[in-house]
C-alpha cells in the first residue's frame, strides 16, 4: 500500500511537470487562441486603472453633429476649412493637424462652369475674358484655402498610405508613384534620418505602402508639413492596440499625423529612426526618444474612453464662441467626430472610438513620456514566472488534500492577477498573465485529476455504468446499499408509463440506417432527460419505445402525478422536434403515451449473472395496453381510471371510453389527459361537451351525441376523438343493438 501510495505522489509530480513543459511549449509557440485572450487580459488592465488625466496640450476641434446642423451635410466647402485655418491662427493654436485628406478640387462653388465659359470664350473678348478670370479666381475654393495654409505655417497636412496591392487597382499608376511631386518637395523636412547603431545594418523593416492618396496638388505646395494618418488595427480581433511611427514608401520613411505634430509642437528637430541588427530599436526627436518594437510600432497608452480630451465643435470655432486662451499653444486636431462620417475604431477602452481621438492619445503618451513598455526581460521573466509556479504546484498536489490545493491555486491566480496589474499601472510594465495563470490550471487540473482517478477510478466506473440505464436515484441507492444488488423483489404500489412512436416501422423503412440511429438518438434523449428530471427510473428501450415508472426504488409519495408531469412534459418537446425534423425533411413523427398505476412487483430480475431492476404485473401490462389504444382514438396520453382518480385535482381529464383490453375480462373506463388545471385554454369547455355526448351515445341518443361531439370540433377541428364516435355513431345507426348493450369497446389489438 506504501509502494502504491509513493508511486502515486511521483507520477502526480510527473504529471505536474509535463503540464509546466506544455505551457513553456505553448509560451513558445504562441497559438492565436491563447494571443487573443493575452491581448483581451492587456485590454482589462486599461479598464480596471481607469481614465487618467491627459497634458493639456492637445484638444480636438470636431466635426460633430452640431456642427453639421449648423453648415450642413459633409464635405462643406473648402472656404469653410479655409476660415478655420484663419480663426485657429487667430487664436494662437500652435499646431493645426488635420486627420483629413483633401485628395478631390471642391467644385461646390460651379468653377467648372465658369472654366468652360473661359475655355469656349477664348481670346475673343479681352475685357470679358478678364472679368471671368476674376470671377474664377473668386470662384476658387481651393486656391483660398492654399493661401490660408499657406499663411499658417502651423498647419500640417494629412495624407493615406494604402499598404496592399488591392486597394488600388482602381488608381491610375501615376497616383501612386513613389516620386510624388509634393512628397518629393518636402521630403527632406518630413521623412526620417536613418541611422544604424551599427555598421552594416540592414534598413529595418517597416509596414511597406503599396499607394498613396494624397491632397491636390496647389494644397500639397501651400503646406510645409504633411503625416499619414493610417491607423492599423491588430488583425487578430480588429482592435487598435499599436500604431506604426513610419511607414517605408518607395525608398524612404515617412512619420504619422501625429509624429509631424509632436515634430512640430517641438519646434521641428529632425526625426531619427534608430535601426538594428533585430529592426527598429527607437524613433527620436530632438531629445525624446520613443520606444518602439522591431516594426517601428508603439504601444498605445490610452488615457481613457471617448471625450477624455477636450472638444470643441467646429461650428463653436467659427462663430467665435470659443474662449481665447483655450486652443493657445495647443496641438489641434481637426477631424470627423459625428455618426455616419468618422473613421470608428475598436480600442481597449471603447468598443467604438473615433480615430481622431488615437491621434489625440498618441500625442499625449509621447508629450509626456508616458510609454508602455515591454522590454527584452519580459520573455526570461515569463520562463521564469512559469517553471516556478508549475515546480511549486507540482510538489505540493501529491501531498495536500485536493480542496486546499484548490484553493492555494485559486489563490495564487488572485495573487498574480492582482500583483500583474499593479506592475501595468504604475511601472507600465506590460507582463504575461495568460501563460503563468494556464500553468496553475493545467497542473492543478492534470495532476488532480489523475489522482482522482487512480484513487476512485473503480467506484466512478460502477457509477458511470449504471447510470447510463437507470435514474442517478437507483445509482445512488446501489452505492449506498450494496446488498441491493441481489435477485429479489418487492410488491408495490407504483405507476408505469410507456410511450411509443406511431408509425414508425414505415418511416425507418424511408431512412438510411446513419440518419435512423441520429433520428432516435435525438428523440430518446431529450425523452430520456424529462423522465429522469421528473424522478423516474427508465426500465428498458425497445426500439422507438420507452418505459419508465415512478416510486421506485425511492419510495414517491406522488409517484402518478410526475408520471403524467413527464408525459405532458414529452408532448411539449416532441412538438420542437418535429419543427427541427420538418427542416430536415424528415416526416412528421407523433406518439402514444398509457399511464397505469397499480400494485407490481419491483427488483433485480434475470440471472446470478447478468440482471435488470425492473417491475412485471398486470399494471405493466394495462399500461402498455392502454398505449396502444392511442392508435384507435388519435389521441395522445391515456391513463385508467385508478391514475385517473389518484390526480385528478391537479389535472384536466376527459372520459375517453369504456373498453375491454385483451387478456381481461372486465372493461375498464379510460380517460385521455389534456393538460394541467393552471392551463387557461379551455380545455374544461371541451371535456365538458365531451363528456356529455359521450353519456349521450352510452344512452343511445344519437342525435345528441352527435350535436355534442359535433360542437367539440367547432373547439377543436382536429379532435380525433369526436370524430371516432361519430363514426360508430353512423354504423350503430344502421345496427340493430342488444338491449343490452353497454357501450363498452373490445380491444382485438394488444
Amino acid at each position: 500500500m506504501d509502494k502504491f501510495k509513493n508511486l502515486v505522489t511521483l507520477t502526480g509530480f510527473k504529471i505536474g511537470l509535463l503540464a509546466t513543459i506544455l505551457s513553456l511549449i505553448l509560451y513558445g509557440i504562441d497559438p492565436p487562441f491563447f494571443h487573443i485572450i493575452e491581448l483581451k487580459a492587456f485590454d482589462l488592465h486599461f479598464l480596471s486603472r481607469g481614465k487618467i488625466q491627459p497634458s493639456g496640450k492637445v484638444a480636438i476641434v470636431a466635426i460633430d453633429e452640431k456642427s453639421l446642423d449648423r453648415f450642413g451635410r459633409w464635405p462643406w466647402p473648402r472656404t469653410r476649412i479655409a476660415e478655420l485655418v484663419e480663426r485657429l491662427k487667430k487664436l494662437g493654436a500652435k499646431v493645426v493637424a488635420f486627420d483629413i485628406v483633401f485628395s478631390e478640387p471642391d467644385e461646390s462653388s460651379g468653377i467648372n462652369v465658369i472654366r468652360n465659359i473661359k475655355h469656349k470664350l477664348g481670346d475673343k473678348d479681352g475685357e470679358a475674358k478678364s472679368i471671368i478670370e476674376a470671377a474664377e479666381k473668386d470662384a476658387d475654393n481651393d486656391r483660398k484655402l492654399a493661401k490660408a495654409v499657406k499663411n499658417n505655417p502651423s498647419v500640417i497636412l494629412g495624407y493615406f498610405f494604402f499598404t496592399s496591392k488591392d486597394e488600388i487597382k482602381h488608381l491610375d499608376a501615376s497616383s501612386h508613384n513613389p516620386a510624388l511631386t509634393y512628397l518629393k518637395s518636402v521630403s527632406k523636412k518630413e521623412d526620417f534620418v536613418i541611422r544604424r547603431i551599427k555598421k552594416g545594418t540592414p534598413q529595418p523593416k517597416l509596414l511597406n505602402a503599396a499607394g498613396i492618396q494624397e491632397n491636390i496638388s496647389m494644397l500639397s505646395e501651400a503646406a510645409t508639413s504633411f503625416g499619414y494618418f493610417n491607423i492599423v488595427p491588430d488583425p487578430e480581433d480588429g482592435v487598435v492596440r499599436w500604431v506604426p511611427l513610419a511607414i517605408q514608401y518607395g525608398e524612404k520613411a515617412y512619420p504619422q499625423l501625429y509624429l509631424e505634430a509632436v515634430r512640430k509642437y517641438l519646434g521641428s528637430p529632425p526625426l531619427i529612426l534608430d535601426a538594428s541588427e533585430y529592426g527598429v530599436d527607437s524613433i527620436e526627436i530632438g531629445s525624446k526618444a520613443i520606444p518602439t518594437d522591431e516594426k517601428g510600432r508603439l504601444l498605445i497608452n490610452y488615457r481613457g474612453p471617448q471625450k477624455t480630451f477636450p472638444h470643441y465643435s467646429f461650428s463653436d470655432v467659427i462663430d467665435g464662441h470659443v474662449p481665447k486662451n483655450v486652443l493657445k499653444n495647443k496641438i489641434i486636431l481637426v477631424g470627423a467626430t459625428a455618426t455616419g462620417i468618422y473613421d470608428m475604431r475598436t480600442t481597449p477602452v471603447d468598443g467604438t472610438f473615433p480615430g481622431i481621438e488615437i491621434h489625440a492619445n498618441i500625442i499625449d503618451t509621447i508629450l509626456k513620456d508616458d510609454y508602455i513598455h515591454r522590454p527584452d526581460w519580459v520573455v526570461a521573466f515569463d520562463i521564469l514566472t512559469i517553471l516556478i509556479l508549475g515546480i511549486a504546484l507540482s510538489i505540493a498536489i501529491p501531498k495536500v488534500r485536493p480542496l486546499y490545493t484548490a484553493i492555494s491555486a485559486i489563490c495564487t491566480i488572485i495573487l498574480y492577477i492582482i500583483l500583474n496589474n499593479y506592475i501595468f499601472n504604475h511601472w507600465k510594465i506590460w507582463l504575461t498573465e495568460v501563460y503563468p495563470i494556464f500553468t496553475l490550471i493545467a497542473v492543478f487540473g492534470s495532476a488532480t485529476t489523475f489522482q482522482f482517478m487512480t484513487e476512485e477510478r473503480k467506484k466512478k466506473e460502477i457509477k458511470n455504468a449504471f447510470s447510463r440505464y437507470v435514474s442517478p436515484s437507483l445509482v445512488n441507492e446501489i452505492v449506498k446499499n450494496p446488498a441491493k444488488l441481489i435477485l429479489g423483489g418487492d410488491e408495490k404500489r407504483l405507476t408505469v408509463l410507456f410511450s411509443d412512436i406511431r408509425g414508425f416501422t414505415s418511416v425507418s423503412e424511408t431512412l438510411k440506417p446513419q440518419v435512423l440511429v441520429k433520428l432516435m438518438n435525438n428523440y430518446l434523449t431529450p425523452m430520456t432527460d424529462i423522465v429522469l428530471k421528473n424522478g423516474g427510473t427508465v426500465d428498458k428501450y425497445m426500439g422507438d419505445a420507452i418505459m419508465a415508472f415512478w416510486g421506485a426504488p425511492i419510495w414517491q409519495e406522488d409517484h402518478h402525478t410526475r408520471a403524467c408531469k413527464t408525459a405532458l412534459e414529452m408532448l411539449k418537446e416532441l412538438s420542437e422536434l418535429q419543427m427541427a425534423w420538418e427542416k430536415a425533411g424528415i416526416p412528421k413523427l407523433d406518439i402514444g403515451i398509457g399511464i397505469s398505476t397499480g400494485r407490481v412487483t419491483v427488483g433485480n430480475m434475470g440471472s446470478s449473472t447478468r440482471f435488470d431492476y425492473t417491475v412485471i404485473g398486470d399494471t405493466v401490462n394495462l399500461g402498455s395496453r392502454l398505449e396502444g389504444l392511442n392508435k384507435e382514438y388519435g389521441t395522445h396520453i391515456i391513463v385508467p381510471k385508478y391514475t385517473y382518480e389518484d390526480v385528478k385535482e391537479g389535472f384536466i381529464f376527459r372520459e375517453l371510453d369504456m373498453v375491454r383490453v385483451k387478456g381481461k375480462e372486465l372493461p375498464i373506463k379510460i380517460y385521455e389527459l389534456l393538460g394541467e388545471k393552471s392551463e387557461t385554454s379551455g380545455l374544461n369547455k371541451i371535456a365538458e361537451l365531451f363528456e356529455t355526448g359521450l353519456e349521450a351515445y352510452r344512452s343511445k341518443d344519437w342525435d345528441k351525441a352527435e350535436r355534442y361531439f359535433t360542437d367539440v370540433l367547432k373547439l377543436r377541428p382536429n379532435d380525433s376523438p369526436s370524430r371516432v364516435f361519430l363514426s360508430r355513431i353512423q354504423e350503430l345507426r344502421k345496427t340493430e343493438l342488444p338491449a343490452e348493450w353497454d357501450g363498452v369497446f373490445i380491444m382485438h389489438k394488444k
